[in-house]
């Protein structure tokens, strides 16, 4: 199964166009034509089959046949995930966190940050695509990227359950302990030389609990992922 995504097709729509770049991706690179139909998601929880009515490569237009609403998660994961120094390894977080099951990803800047500038345009590529080729009907919110403490600051109010992943010798919780099925959950995950104290200290009197993912230490991206799927395991 090959699953388009237009996040302009609305659940009760019977027909819908493609923009232009993804009109000839359609038409000219895989060849479709009137009559064939197409499996695709808004990203917004709904699938469409539809049957290409115009197979124009400057406007492709379908018509809806079927529609199907995928349920949504019990529970809403935010990861708010410092950049890594290579970018390839946070496009490897993007894409496997958002198989596994990803609300909503933050990219925070901090103290130790090396890279302090993110392809915005292209990590939403990367969640589109990861989305498409997962089969998935959802597609995570993905946010600018703010500084650590402008960050802390938005979120001190919230009721999500929160918690800082960090590798300081101090009291620190198991994540899979902490963590409760049917709730909403933020999880920082710092950079390549962790939190700083400082960082940290902000955390923690915003009431964020810390909290370890094991005995190893591990890479940014690899500890995004394994936080994405600790929780996906405790909603299981």
């Amino acid at each position: 199964m090959q699953l388009f995504y237009n996040p302009d097709i609305a659940a009760n729509a019977k027909e819908a166009r493609f923009p232009k770049d993804e009109s000839k991706h359609i038409v000219k690179v895989l060849r479709k034509r009137e009559g064939d139909i197409l499996d695709i998601t808004n990203g917004s929880g709904n699938f469409f089959k539809a049957e290409i009515t115009q197979a124009s490569p400057s406007n492709c237009t379908v018509k809806i046949l079927e529609v199907t609403t995928e349920k949504a998660f019990d529970y809403h994961l935010h990861l708010a995930v410092a950049p890594t120094k290579l970018n390839d390894r946070y496009e490897w977080f993007l894409e496997k966190a958002t198989e596994i099951g990803v609300s909503e990803i933050t990219p925070i800047i901090c103290d130790h940050s090396e890279r302090k500038v993110v392809k915005e345009d292209r990590y939403e590529r990367i969640l589109q695509s990861a989305m498409k080729q997962s089969l998935k009907a959802y597609l995570p919110k993905l946010n600018e990227a703010v500084s650590f403490s402008e960050f802390i600051e938005t979120q001190a109010a919230t009721k999500t359950d929160r918690f800082i992943a960090h590798c300081e010798e101090t009291n620190r919780f198991s994540l899979k302990q902490k963590l409760k099925p049917k709730t909403d959950v933020l999880i920082l995950i710092g950079p390549e030389g962790d939190f700083s104290p400082a960082e940290i200290e902000q955390a923690l009197k915003a009431g964020f609990v810390p909290v370890m993912l094991g005995e190893q230490r591990l890479r940014t991206e690899t500890a995004a992922v394994v936080a994405t799927h600790s929780v996906a395991f405790v909603n299981e």
